[in-house]
């Protein structure tokens, strides 16, 4: 049988996916704004401990995952490489040019960008990880 992309492990996603993106978001906004990291540094460190507190939450609570830890570790940390690279390389120019008309500073963008970042990030690492990251065998 075929597996539906949303059902009621969406749901559970989303709240740790809430928790995850409160953590994550304000590890990002305090290292780009406090400290001055670059967008890059910021958003990254934001993913690199995200994604460790992701992983436990979402084998265990969202997708109830029982596969060999090594190969599932493996499985989403390419997930969530590959999810990154994808929505921030394409939140940056989308935000720029989507603003550009606007005048706002590199940091008022940059911001906005992180954030819009974070919401093509999320969409995306769901159908990695359901379908890649945690897929269970037939």
């Amino acid at each position: 049988m075929q597996q539906r992309v949303f059902d009621k492990s969406f749901i559970t996603f989303l709240i740790v996916g809430v928790v995850n993106t409160l953590f994550g978001t304000a590890i990002m906004l305090v290292l780009y704004n406090v400290f001055g990291c670059s967008y890059w540094v910021s958003s990254f460190c934001d993913y690199f401990f995200g994604s460790i507190l992701s992983y436990f939450l979402n084998k265990h609570f969202t997708f109830h995952y029982q596969g060999t830890d090594w190969r599932s570790i493996t499985k989403f940390a390419l997930n969530i490489i590959i999810c990154y690279v994808l929505a921030y390389s394409i939140a940056l120019p989308l935000t720029r040019y989507a603003l550009e008309s606007m005048h706002l500073s590199k940091v008022v963008v940059e911001n906005v960008a992180m954030l819009v970042g974070t919401g093509l990030f999320m969409i995306i690492n769901y159908i990695g990880q359901k379908f890649f990251a945690f897929k269970k065998s037939v």
